[in-house]
């Protein structure tokens, strides 16, 4: 008896088969980079040679799939959305619909690839109607790039459930990229395209086909700039725009077009017509009323939209006094009317390399893909004229021999064996010969298929030449961009952007104009409370400052006299300052307002200097670590609530704001009691920044300064307000950064130059 031993049958793979050991660190990045990856191919840039994203080329050939052409009746969008998701794109109903939404919205495309019948939103920003309720179907322009793809023009891959095949990219009759541009941010880039005109893209591809080495400046005597489909006024200059079509990043400053509209007796009211692209026209008459409200539009006395299918926007001036130049400009500068739109010609290449391209290589891209289209119709054209031709020849050696044809068709047991012995034919041409009815038999016909192989034989020929010329190819392909310039119509071809220079117009002072100028006197508390008296101190409107009136527990800390008309500037210890319109300051009824409710200023935060702006002027401004720089004060200038950030402090903060006016010299003074003075030449001038060492202190930071010119001499004030002149500070003058020497007898204890 022979012992065997039997091996256990294998076990099934458990969980613990299935874990991989490897670095936290390189199984994140490995796996982040291919979703950076798909994110970037897959959605959000597009292909430079047809300009659309994988989920919008899905969208339009299954549309062209469902014979959904221009001249059929349109279909449930519905229905579209499923056959995309269920054959192609398996991400989502909304995301589908969406895409097809856009496709079909003139106002966001130049030139729409989809006929919408029904709701597809508008430009006051509100939503499609669901796609149950719409219908849509392909456009002409649509139809441009789908041209040829039956004809082998371009290749194809399997869908994502591998049973059918989608293009890779479209055939593309003309330069949607730019035509209708496109936006999209991926991982770690973006692209923002605008819209162009397709007529004026053509005539610069032809350009480009007659001289490959046109520069960029030459095609833009072509390609002015985009052509936005809501129209618009761009005011970019000419330069700017070379620049950015030469690099492929910049931006295009785009204005609403408006006119003038007399009512008699000298008023006038303005009409905008057309609004800035992407700008909601709703949002943009919400956004100019919250500014009247906020009476930061002082010209503008009224809004109003009057739109129908057309735009009209109508703007009441305040005045009759009022410019319209004026006003229009001081709604640029504040509203939604001006828009910048940000270019960054981002695409993918034809192998799927993303990368920025400029104007000419865009073009360049989108020719080559032109020609190689060509080439692959004629080829597959090429292919079908062979076929044919084998079969003609079959054919008319049936006639040539049709007695014999008849009888072996008649009489022989294998006529399709015995035609191909008998005739050397192949078996494709012994099928044609064996389907042919026998009424195709007269002696017309066989003249009819020698005219036809005589003319495909031509056309072979002259496809055979093309294939082997590039110039015959290039010519082809610049025949078929007329033609579609042609087929596009004048409609669609007349540019809706146009062109104009940004008048020079001092809005401010327009609006500084319209604001009564009378004296005022700025008061701001220890605690932060601010207020303006007419008048000046000591007048029957401001009265005495002695007898001001503060909360209990707070005091003076700011007197300033000013104009309704300045602006007032406030030094923040952060080394921030911040500027307040003066006639915008609450009145001197009871205590004022918070300066903390108008401007974003932490409760941890002092106020160093409060003064009124003059232009030209300048300020030395200091830390209490020891450094400091000459600031033009109109760098300090910023409307905005956050301020604007022009000294770094440093831990200590900022201490010192001194008006430069004539003065040559800086005396200051450190928490050890010493003087330095050195020329103001030694400070450099600096929009910002830390500043340069003013003097060295082994403890302790700087505690005071101050300014004077030579010829006058420095002094010091001291608690009474007495000045005690100083005639032997030279004695103190030494370079900047030195340590100093000791205050002279009589200085004051505080260790300063004035009392605070």
């Amino acid at each position: 008896m022979t012992d065997t031993t039997t091996a256990p049958p294998p076990s099934a793979p458990g969980p613990a088969d299935r874990i991989i050991d490897e670095p936290l660190s390189e199984a994140l990045s490995r796996r982040y980079l291919a979703y950076a990856l798909s994110v970037i191919t897959d959605r959000a840039l597009p292909d430079v040679r047809d300009g659309l994203k994988p989920v919008q080329r899905r969208v339009l050939y299954a549309m062209r799939e469902m014979r959904l052409n221009p001249d059929a009746s349109a279909r449930k969008c519905a229905k579209v959305v499923g056959e995309v998701m269920g054959g192609y794109h398996p991400h989502g109903d909304q995301s589908i619909y969406d895409t097809l939404v856009r496709m079909a919205q003139d106002f966001a495309q130049r030139y729409p690839l989809v006929d919408g019948q029904g709701n597809f939103g508008n430009i006051d920003g509100d939503n499609p109607a669901a796609m149950r309720y719409t219908e849509a179907k392909l456009t002409l322009a649509a139809t441009l790039l789908l041209d040829g793809i039956d004809e082998d023009a371009v290749d194809f891959k399997p869908t994502y459930d591998g049973q059918d095949d989608e293009p890779v990219v479209l055939p593309t009759g003309f330069p949607n990229l730019l035509a209708n541009g496109s936006t999209g941010i991926a991982v770690g880039m973006a692209t923002s395209i605008p819209p162009h005109n397709a007529a004026e893209l053509i005539d610069a591809c032809l350009l480009l086909l007659d001289r490959p080495e046109a520069t960029t400046a030459d095609l833009m005597a072509h390609v002015k700039g985009p052509d936005f489909p809501t129209g618009g006024v761009i005011v970019e200059p000419h330069a700017s725009l070379l620049e950015t079509y030469e690099t492929g990043r910049g931006g295009v400053r785009l204005r609403a077009l408006w006119t003038k509209e007399p009512l008699g007796n000298g008023t006038y009211q303005i009409v905008v017509t057309q609004v800035p692209y992407q700008v909601k026209k709703a949002d943009l008459v919400e956004q100019l009323a919250e500014l009247i409200e906020a009476k930061r539009l002082p010209l503008l006395g009224d809004v109003r939209d009057e739109s129908a299918e057309d735009v009209r926007l109508v703007l009441e001036p305040k005045s009759r006094n009022v410019e319209a130049e004026v006003l229009m400009e001081s709604l640029f500068k504040l509203s939604d009317l001006e828009n910048r739109f940000s270019v960054n010609l981002n695409v993918l290449d034809a192998r799927g390399t993303p990368g920025v391209m400029g104007l000419k290589q865009v073009l360049k891209a989108f020719l080559d893909h032109r020609r190689e289209v060509l080439v692959r119709r004629a080829r597959h054209r090429l292919g079908k004229i062979e076929a044919r031709l084998h079969t003609l020849d079959g054919l008319l050696i049936a006639y040539l021999n049709l007695d014999e044809v008849i009888r072996i068709v008649r009489y022989e047991e294998d006529p399709k064996a015995r035609l191909i012995e008998a005739f050397d034919l192949t078996e494709i041409q012994a099928d044609a010969i064996l389907n042919t009815r026998l009424r195709q038999l007269a002696r017309l016909e066989e003249m009819e298929l020698r005219r036809e192989h005589a003319d495909l034989a031509e056309e072979r020929d002259g496809i055979v030449g093309m294939l082997a010329d590039d110039r015959a190819q290039w010519k082809l392909v610049a025949a078929g961009l007329r033609g579609v310039k042609a087929a596009l119509g004048d409609k669609l071809n007349a540019r809706r952007s146009v062109f104009a220079d940004a008048p020079q117009v001092d809005a401010e002072a327009a609006i500084e104009a319209m604001i009564v100028r009378e004296p005022i006197t700025v008061i701001l508390s220890d605690r932060g409370w601010i207020r303006a008296a007419r008048g000046r101190p000591g007048s029957s409107g401001m009265g005495d400052p002695s007898e001001l009136k503060f909360k209990e527990g707070d005091k003076l800390a700011f007197l300033v006299e000013a104009q309704t008309t300045d602006k007032l500037l406030v030094f923040a210890s952060d080394g921030r300052f911040f500027t307040l319109a003066c006639d915008k300051l609450p009145g001197a009824r009871g205590h004022g307002e918070p300066l903390r409710l108008m401007i974003d200023l932490d409760d941890r935060v002092g106020i160093v200097d409060v003064f009124v702006h003059k232009p030209g002027a300048k300020r030395i401004l200091a830390s209490r670590e020891g450094y400091g720089f000459i600031l033009p004060e109109e760098e300090a200038i910023a409307f905005r609530r956050a301020g604007k950030q022009v000294l770094n402090p440093g831990p200590k903060g900022a201490l010192v704001s001194l008006l430069l006016g004539s003065a040559d010299q800086l005396a200051v003074v450190g928490d050890n009691g010493k003087i330095l003075i050195f020329p103001t030449a030694e400070l450099p001038e600096m929009p910002r920044g830390k500043g340069v060492k003013l003097q060295t202190y082994r403890e302790g930071g700087l505690r005071d300064a101050t300014a004077f010119a030579e010829a006058d001499g420095a002094a010091w004030i001291d608690t009474a307000g007495r000045t005690h002149g100083w005639p032997e500070w030279r004695e103190w003058v030494g370079k900047r950064a030195a340590a100093g020497k000791v205050a002279p007898r009589g200085f004051p204890a505080s260790k300063r130059f004035r009392p605070r």
